[in-house]
């Protein structure tokens, strides 16, 4: 068998025997597996809220379950460690089995959204998700949110931190689709940083400390050697490097009067003089021309007068 149809053959039998776990052991508040393949047999961890109940009286029921485990799936000599789960609230698959169970018990599935997700943020986590879809209220289908915290949805984090466990409610409308994300508490995410105010350069990083003693950056950065050198020469600074200060405001104010007064003086006022002479020539002629006017009327009428 080729390898990828061995990749493919793996996650089939996996996938099926989580799917035999939920069924025989979801009273006993099943929370995952881990599957190990050694060469004494199949290693199987079972992590349950409730041990007692996956064991059974005097071992009967783990024993049911691995001689089911032989005949459904053919492991060789499988070998059952049953853990218990410590903080259940923050097992993403627990949690999404009881958000079922109460949404199936008649509990209104705004109301049992926040009281669980509240539970989860009780108990430590950084952040978590639930999302329902189906018809939670109606005849139509939707999705509906919570969220609280700090949530990672794609990348390496979310396959690796993420706790992503799925649950479903079987209603009278339809089924409900419970989905829950949490990241535990302590979480190493690859975005965290912190801030050593105490720790000393030279034992984090003693390559740096002894490039900067030896290039001087610090004597660098206090004086520029280019103004320096010119200004020892006797010679001008660059006209680029030279810093100018900043006019202060009366210097500022003493160039905009100056300006001003400049602006005046440079427009021509005309003389009052010249203005009159103008004035004077201009009635003048109004004078001569009405003149001129009276002398041709007369005329007119001593040539009407003769015809007559």
């Amino acid at each position: 068998m080729a390898d990828e149809h061995q990749f493919i053959e793996n996650g089939l039998q996996r996938s099926q025997i989580d799917e035999f776990f939920e069924e025989e052991l979801g009273r006993a508040g099943y929370g995952g597996m881990d599957v190990a393949k050694t060469p004494m047999g199949t290693q199987i961890v079972l992590k349950a809220e409730k041990p007692g109940m996956v064991i059974g009286k005097g071992g009967e029921n783990i024993r049911k379950v691995t001689t089911a485990l032989e005949e459904k799936f053919n492991l060789e000599d499988p070998q059952i460690d049953v853990q218990e789960v410590d903080e259940p609230d923050l097992n993403a698959r627990i949690v999404a089995d009881r958000l079922a169970n109460a949404l199936e018990r008649g509990w209104y599935f705004r109301k049992a959204g926040h009281t669980t997700i509240d539970r989860i943020m009780d108990s430590g986590a950084l952040g978590a998700e639930i999302v329902l879809s189906g018809k939670v209220t109606g005849a139509r289908s939707r999705v509906e949110k919570f969220n609280r915290g700090y949530i990672k949805h794609n990348g390496e984090p979310a396959e690796e931190v993420v706790d992503h466990g799925q649950g479903v409610a079987v209603m009278k409308l339809g089924t409900i689709g419970v989905d829950v994300k949490i990241i535990p508490p302590g979480a190493e995410l690859p975005d965290d940083f912190q801030v050593h105010d105490e720790m000393d350069p030279e034992e984090v990083v003693p390559d740096a400390v002894e490039a900067n003693e030896a290039e001087g950056v610090e004597e660098l950065l206090e004086g520029e050697p280019e103004v320096a050198e010119a200004a020892e020469e006797g010679a001008e600074a660059p006209a680029e490097d030279a810093v100018e200060p900043e006019p202060e405001e009366e210097d500022i104010e003493e160039v905009i009067e100056a300006e001003v007064d400049a602006a005046e003086d440079d427009v021509d006022i005309p003389d009052e003089a010249p203005i009159e002479e103008d004035l004077d020539e201009l009635e003048e002629d109004v004078e001569a021309e009405a003149e001129e006017l009276m002398a041709e009327m007369d005329e007119e009428d001593e040539d009407e007068g003769g015809d007559a």
